[in-house]
């Protein structure tokens, strides 16, 4: 297809993303859902699982298989960007505050889908349409599981920060709890994208060179990327210098991620983690997160839901496979979190707020299966089971959460809250 061709579609292509993600994403908020959770669902709507079966000639016109690659660079730059907005958000006072709870609550949010990931494999491993041939059964055990102990950190945040309870005890729990089981997810994410398909000679460079990458930007980076925060002032807009030299830092850091075997993502989270707080971070999110969420992540929700198959679940095995590996991320991740929280003295209803809150995937699902099936990892119908686990474990979180809340008397720390902001 000519470029001048490409350009066209894209134009089209990138307005009915808009506009579906837009309606679809208003109505979740009519309803009491997230926005996200709303363009989750148009994205899969766009593609051949409803879209493409009810009128498959235009689906196909609208996206033809051409374009997909404009819309794949876009669809990761797009999520790229926002890991790197979630890591301007990282706050290490979480960690320091609640530590030792946490610590319970997510080893044993991380431990028993792990634990249930490797019992299923001997079965999940000889279905058809799960598994790539290439991997092995301890890559796909450490896949399932990760897959199933990842937590929307973003969205446990937003809810806990719509709430007032940030800085309450519950808040404070779950954000750390959030932030640690996410670390560890994506560190054997990474282990796995390093060790798949090749040797563990190759798989150790990536892995060491990705620790180094860290301590770099740890120890080195950090001190480089603190003179920026000079070139800032609260009452004045971020300078183009500024955003110019972020941006070309996100780009070589998400390059060096993707050249060392691992993936963008983790260079682009790496790098807002390490930027300095206050002013320079602030901006940052206040302008470029409305193009990131408003333009650039709809890309993405739907360029998943272009790979997104669900007519694959009509087949009795992957159905079967299907209800077992939503059970288990249902009740593994939710019970777990739940029994750690009570065991550390929390009362029920914050257990259960707790597990509610950890049990929600959300975007960080998405991108970890997305990056599954490009690395050849999953095949579709792994990839369908999962995404349709991340729509519903994200659905469910705000309902089971405020249903939780009402159930019993706030702790000390919400009263205290509500009276500060009265």
């Amino acid at each position: 297809m000519p470029t001048p061709q490409l350009s066209m579609y894209f134009f089209l292509q990138a307005a009915v993303i808009l506009f579906v993600c837009r309606m679809v994403g208003l109505l979740a908020k009519r309803i009491g859902q997230p926005q996200v959770v709303g363009e989750m669902i148009a994205g899969v709507t766009l593609g051949p699982s409803l879209f493409g079966l009810l009128l498959p000639g235009t689906q196909a016109a609208l996206f033809p298989k051409q374009t997909l690659d404009t819309l794949y660079v876009l669809a990761q730059f797009g999520v790229g960007f926002y890991m790197f907005l979630v890591g301007t958000g990282f706050r290490g006072d979480h960690f320091r505050a609640r530590y030792r709870s946490a610590m319970s609550v997510s080893v044993a949010g991380i431990a028993v889908p792990f634990v249930l990931a490797f019992a299923l494999m001997p079965w999940l491993i000889h279905v058809q349409g799960l598994f790539s041939a290439k991997a092995k059964p301890f890559e796909a055990s450490l896949f399932l599981g990760a897959a199933i102990a990842i937590t929307a950190f973003p969205m446990l945040a937003r809810i806990i920060h719509e709430r007032g309870l940030t800085n309450s005890s519950l808040g404070t729990l779950a954000l750390t709890a959030g932030a640690f089981d996410d670390a560890a997810a994506w560190c054997i994410l990474a282990v796995v994208l390093a060790s798949f398909g090749g040797s563990w000679t190759g798989a150790w460079l990536a892995i060491g060179g990705g620790v180094l990458f860290v301590l770099f930007m740890a120890f080195i980076g950090r001190r480089l990327l603190a003179g920026l925060s000079r070139h800032v002032s609260e009452d004045k807009p971020l300078g183009m210098g500024v955003v110019a030299t972020v941006l070309v830092c996100f780009c070589l850091c998400a390059f060096a991620m993707d050249v060392i075997g691992i993936h963008a993502v983790f260079g682009g989270f790496i790098l807002g983690a390490c930027l300095p707080r206050g002013a320079l971070t602030e901006k940052l999110r206040e302008t470029m997160q409305p193009f990131v969420v408003v333009f650039l992540l709809p890309m993405f929700f739907t360029y998943s839901g272009l790979k997104t198959q669900l007519n694959v679940l009509l087949q009795p095995e992957i159905l079967l496979a299907g209800v077992a590996i939503l059970a288990a991320s249902f009740l593994g991740k939710g019970v777990a979190c739940w029994a750690a929280a009570r065991a550390t003295g929390e009362n029920n209803r914050d257990a259960m707020a707790i597990g509610a809150l950890m049990n929600a995937r959300g975007l960080m699902e998405l991108i970890i299966i997305n990056i599954g099936l490009q690395a050849g990892v999953i095949e579709q119908g792994l990839f369908s089971i999962l995404v349709l686990m991340a729509i519903l474990s994200t659905l469910m979180a705000t309902p089971v959460f405020n249903w939780v809340m009402r159930r019993g008397p706030r702790s000390r720390g919400e009263n205290l809250q509500l009276f500060e902001q009265s």
